[in-house]
C-alpha cells in the first residue's frame, strides 16, 4: 500500500459513504476505519466492503488517549479524517458531558496522538469535518462564509466549535498540516432514524405522527451525502493547508415545506391518496435553542478545487424514501429497543 489513512466515525452516516468512496477509488491506500459502533454506528453500512484487502475495520473510541497512540504506532498513519462525533442536537441538550468528551476531548486525543508520531509532517495531514451549526444562526438573508464568526447555541455546536478552535491551535502553534470543513445538513441512505427523514419516512410507513418543532419554518440547507463525501476526498488531497471549506447543496427549505414534499413522495411511492400522509403532521413543543437559519456559501470550495453538488431536493427526497423503503431489514435492526426508549422520552410529551 502506498499510504494508509485513519477515517474515525467511518461506520456511521456519512462516514460509511466517504470510506467506501475511498476504499473503491484508491486500491492501494490502505484505509482503517476506527469507530466505537454506538447507536448511530453499523458495520451493516459497509458490508459490501468488509473483505476489501485495503480495508480495516478497528473498533475503539478515541476519548482513550493510549488506545490512540497504539493505533498510530502500529498502522504508522499518513494521514487523519477525523469524523468521529456525538452530532444530534436534542441528545446534546439532554446529556451534554457526553458531546463534551468525544468531540472536544476526542478531538483533542487526535490531535495529540498526529502530533506525537508523525515526527515529519512531510506528507501528512489532519482533516477536521465539522458543522455549520457552529456559524450559530442567520435572518431571512444571507449566508455563512468561512469569515463568519462562531456563535453556536447549543452543547452539540459548542463542542464542535470548540473542537473547530483546537485544530487551528495545532496549526498555528504546531505547524500541524489541517484543513476543516464545515458542512450543512445531510441526508440520504444509512442514516440513523433520529434523524428528520429518515425518522419522517419510517412514520410515514407506519401510520404515526410526524412531530414538527414550533411553527415549522426552520430553514435548512440540505446536502447529498454522496456529494459531500466526494467534497471531502477532494478537500483532503487537495485543500490548502490551514484553510476552512464550506461545503453546501445549495438547496435550502424550510423544515414544513421539505416535510410537505416528502409527503407527497411517500404518498407516491406507497400508493396512498394524495395528501394522507400530510396528515399525520402534529406540531411540538419547540426544541430550546433553536436556530431560525442555516444557509451555506460554498464558493469557495467550488472555485478553488472545482467541486459542485450533484442532486437536489426533488430528486434527493425520492431516492431517499426509495432506498429505506427497499431496505426495512436495516431500517428494523437499527430502530432497537434503546432507540424506541430514547424517540419515548424526548417527543411523547411534546
Amino acid at each position: 500500500m502506498n499510504n494508509t489513512i485513519l477515517i474515525t466515525g467511518g461506520a456511521g452516516f456519512i462516514g460509511s459513504h466517504l470510506v467506501r468512496l475511498m476504499v473503491n477509488k484508491y486500491p492501494d491506500t490502505h484505509i482503517v476505519n476506527l469507530d466505537l459502533l454506538t447507536y448511530a454506528g453499523n458495520l451493516a453500512n459497509l458490508s459490501d466492503i468488509e473483505d476489501r484487502p485495503n480495508y480495516t475495520f478497528v473498533r475503539g473510541d478515541i476519548v482513550d488517549s493510549d488506545f490512540l497512540d497504539g493505533l498510530f504506532k502500529q498502522y504508522k498513519f499518513d494521514g487523519v479524517i477525523h469524523l468521529a462525533a456525538e452530532s444530534h442536537v436534542d441528545r446534546s441538550i439532554e446529556d451534554p458531558i457526553a458531546f463534551i468528551k468525544t468531540n472536544i476531548i476526542g478531538t483533542m486525543n487526535l490531535l495529540l496522538a498526529a502530533r506525537n508520531n508523525w515526527s515529519d509532517f512531510s506528507g501528512k495531514r489532519f482533516y477536521h469535518v465539522s458543522t455549520d451549526e457552529v456559524y450559530g444562526t442567520l435572518g431571512e438573508t444571507g449566508l455563512f462564509t468561512e469569515e463568519t464568526s462562531y456563535d453556536p447555541r447549543s452543547p452539540y455546536s459548542a463542542s464542535k466549535a470548540s473542537s473547530d478552535h483546537l485544530v487551528r491551535a495545532f496549526y498555528h502553534t504546531y505547524d500541524m498540516p489541517v484543513v476543516i470543513s464545515n458542512c450543512s445538513n445531510n441526508y440520504g441512505p444509512y442514516q440513523f432514524p433520529e434523524k428528520l427523514l429518515p425518522l419522517f419516512i419510517n412514520n410515514i410507513k407506519n401510520n404515526k405522527a410526524l412531530p414538527v418543532y414550533g411553527d415549522g419554518k426552520y430553514t435548512r440547507d440540505w446536502l447529498w451525502v454522496g456529494d459531500h463525501a466526494t467534497a471531502i476526498d477532494l478537500i483532503y488531497h487537495k485543500g490548502r493547508l490551514g484553510e476552512t471549506y464550506n461545503i453546501g447543496g445549495n438547496n435550502e427549505w424550510k423544515n414544513i415545506d421539505l416535510i410537505q414534499n416528502l409527503c407527497k413522495v411517500m404518498d407516491e411511492l406507497l400508493d396512498r391518496e394524495p395528501g394522507s400522509s400530510a396528515e399525520l403532521i402534529t406540531y411540538v413543543k419547540d426544541r430550546a435553542g433553536h436556530d431560525r437559519r442555516y444557509a451555506i456559501d460554498a464558493s469557495k470550495l467550488m472555485n478553488e478545487l472545482g467541486w459542485e453538488p450533484t442532486v437536489f431536493a426533488e430528486e434527493g427526497l425520492k431516492k431517499t424514501a426509495e432506498w429505506y423503503l427497499a431496505n426495512e431489514e436495516w431500517m428494523e435492526n437499527v430502530t432497537s429497543g434503546a432507540y424506541k426508549e430514547y424517540y419515548e422520552a424526548m417527543y411523547a410529551d411534546r
